[in-house]
């Protein structure tokens, strides 16, 4: 049955779960920082300086809010070391007034830049404003796909569920990833194996070559309690990526 519009709006705010790194060495200002993004729906991890920022696993992040004022290297330079391998949006924090230092920032390849003492909500208005323009342009966040728990990245062709990587073969991620850019719609065993391998194969093959990457999918992606909160099979037709409830 077709979801109606607004289960079908509640369903996909529910899913889109954007990771967001928060690099400052003031612990009060994180925490607090962090608790509001928290109740605005927010994934948040916080690290306390520029190496451990650039120690990160930055495939798996959809936005970095980077202070400028940092211990070991500044924020300007972190932001030209991420510059050089990766466009992941990032806006700036500062308790600086002059226009010189938003300017440099922007200049480096900052998305945008927040002063300092923050105002909570006004940074959770320039995070979702940053993140519509660049998942708009194509350019972010890096290509991820998010079902409930389960995520894909298809820049990097990373796969993660329960925010743990996960081992996938190229079919395997091929099929998982266009479940979830179909997910709630049935899919054909055809359709699915011409998007997991490439290629159209007899109705017989495919067949088999798809419930065989299934069960394998299925059983990467946690016990077998959960599954029928994710891939079902539709009897006579193929399978479907359920739409968690909201």
């Amino acid at each position: 049955m077709a979801l109606g519009s607004s289960r079908l709006a509640a369903c996909l705010e529910y899913i889109l779960m954007h990771r967001i790194l928060l690099v400052d060495d003031d612990n009060t200002l994180t925490e607090m920082v962090r608790e509001f993004l928290e109740l605005e729906g927010f994934c948040v991890d916080c690290v306390g300086d520029g190496p451990a920022c650039l120690g990160s696993d930055l495939g798996n992040v959809d936005l970095i809010v980077l202070d400028v004022m940092l211990p070991a290297l500044s924020g300007f330079e972190v932001l030209k070391r991420i510059r050089k391998i990766s466009h992941i949006p990032v806006i700036m924090l500062t308790a600086r007034g002059e226009d010189v230092d938003r300017i440099v920032g922007l200049e480096i390849g900052a998305d945008d830049y927040v002063p300092k003492p923050v105002n909570p909500r006004e940074l959770v208005a320039r995070i979702r404003a940053v993140l519509r323009r660049t998942v708009s342009s194509g350019l972010g966040p890096a290509g991820d796909i998010a079902v409930g728990e389960i995520r894909v990245n298809a820049a990097s062709r990373n796969a993660w569920a329960h925010k743990g990587r996960l081992d996938l073969t190229t079919a395997e991620f091929n099929l998982l990833e266009y479940l979830l850019r179909n997910a709630g719609r049935v899919l054909s065993r055809d359709e699915l194996s011409a998007a997991a391998l490439g290629r159209q194969l007899s109705t017989g093959t495919a067949d088999r070559n798809v419930d065989t990457l299934v069960s394998k999918v299925r059983r990467k992606l946690g016990p077998a309690s959960d599954l029928d909160q994710r891939i079902k099979t539709v009897r006579n037709v193929g399978y479907i990526y359920a739409l968690p409830e909201p």
